[in-house]
């Protein structure tokens, strides 16, 4: 089943998609509905994406505690440590990552993007 957020750039693809116990959630940022950027630090936003994230895990019936993947990718490598502060906040449990500098994300001014996997125990 599909959970758009009203926060897509585009057409063709939602925030979370629930399949069987999967729940994926697309690669998030803090763009608001309107397209801005919310948060200036690498923090900030990072505040504002894991909160779309639990969000869009909420609608498909999961909560952070069932992810286990994620996938950040940043524009500043240096920005690592303030990324990883906000994500340990909201996430307790072990979960594989991966975190990757890229040169550039979907808007100017963007620092973080987010992509999520959660498994829902004992769902069909």
């Amino acid at each position: 089943s599909n959970h758009p957020d009203g926060t897509e750039i585009a057409d063709f693809y939602v925030r979370a998609i629930r399949t069987g116990p999967f729940v994926f959630v697309s690669g998030t940022t803090s763009l608001d509905p309107r397209g801005n950027v919310v948060g200036g630090t690498a923090a900030e936003q990072t505040r504002a994406t894991l909160a779309k994230i639990t969000t869009a895990l909420e609608s498909a019936g999961a909560r952070m505690a069932d992810v286990v993947r994620m996938t950040i990718f940043v524009t500043d490598i240096t920005d690592t440590d303030a990324i990883v502060g906000e994500v340990a906040k909201v996430v307790v449990q072990p979960i594989t990552s991966t975190l990757v500098a890229v040169s550039a994300l979907a808007r100017p001014g963007l620092k973080v993007e987010i992509e999520t996997t959660a498994v829902v125990a004992g769902q069909p």
